[in-house]
């Protein structure tokens, strides 16, 4: 195979794992988007993504919340405050720096994304069922290679 039939598979195949990237992007968006409201009907896709943020991460300061999420810090501080008043949330003083708090999820929230993830887990579960648990591995050390731009 000549260089430029290798750059050309190579080109086509990328362009292919692109279309299907677009095509999980879209499915993904819509599993968030129930989740949201089965967590809170009416909860926008982007306070899901800050609540399930907080809740993966424990415990984090708004700032570094802020940070990992990139986005605006006004914005953001308005989407936790109606998490607070939801429930699913809770501040509590940073014991490393008093003029900051740490953002937590309540026993509430647990339960409430808890039971929302639970449809789209059991069809993640059963689209995989055939799949052999080392082809599921595999593929999620490929996916975090390439979020994280290292070479699997």
């Amino acid at each position: 195979m000549s260089t430029t039939d290798t750059r050309e598979a190579r080109t086509d195949a990328v362009r292919a794992l692109e279309a299907q990237f677009g095509e999980l992007i879209n499915h993904f968006r819509r599993i968030l988007t129930e989740n949201a409201n089965r967590v809170s009907p009416g909860m926008l896709p982007g306070a899901y993504k800050v609540f399930t943020t907080i809740v993966r991460r424990e415990s984090i300061t708004q700032s570094a919340l802020a940070d990992d999420l990139l986005v605006d810090k006004g914005q953001l501080s308005r989407t936790v405050r109606e998490l607070e008043e939801l429930g699913l949330i809770e501040r509590a003083p940073d014991p490393r720096d008093r003029r900051s708090s740490l953002l937590s999820p309540t026993v509430l929230g647990l339960e409430r994304l808890s039971a929302a993830r639970l449809p789209q887990e059991d069809l993640l579960l059963r689209n995989l069922e055939d799949w052999p648990v080392d082809d599921i591995r595999s593929l999620t050390r490929l996916l975090h290679a390439l979020t994280t731009g290292s070479r699997p």
